[in-house]
């Protein structure tokens, strides 16, 4: 048990719960990296679009979110190794998808819900 800034809790049951709720510090660290991951604005506008259109390519991805295709090619290269987005070729043509399994609750209510709380409080 690492030691307490304090000789007593003033809440032992709400601090065993706290303690019950947490996830793991290698865990946390890997959260952390994912959230800096869509921290950039072209790699989140990236997974979005996917979510509305299903599938792109760099080209279309690059109109849909008014950016360049190397932007969007970094972007991409970046959500792939992070296993969030996916490929398949066409011929000459690479079409990106979310990866099977992305929570798409993610993006639709969780970041959409920050969004709005954010302007909120921005007001």
């Amino acid at each position: 048990m690492p030691p307490l800034d304090h000789d007593h809790p003033v809440d032992p049951e709400r601090v065993a719960q706290a303690r019950h709720g947490l996830i793991d510090s290698a865990d946390a660290g890997r959260l952390a990296g994912l959230l800096g991951l869509i921290q950039d604005p072209v790699r989140s506008r990236v997974l979005f679009a996917l979510s509305a259109a299903d599938e792109l390519c760099v080209g279309d991805l690059a109109l849909a979110l008014d950016a360049s295709e190397d932007a969007v090619s970094y972007a991409l290269k970046l959500l792939r190794t992070a296993d969030l987005v996916q490929f398949r070729k066409a011929g000459r043509i690479v079409y990106y998808r979310l990866a099977d399994g992305f929570p798409h609750q993610l993006l639709e209510h969780c970041l959409r819900q920050l969004l709005t709380i954010a302007r909120k409080e921005s007001s």
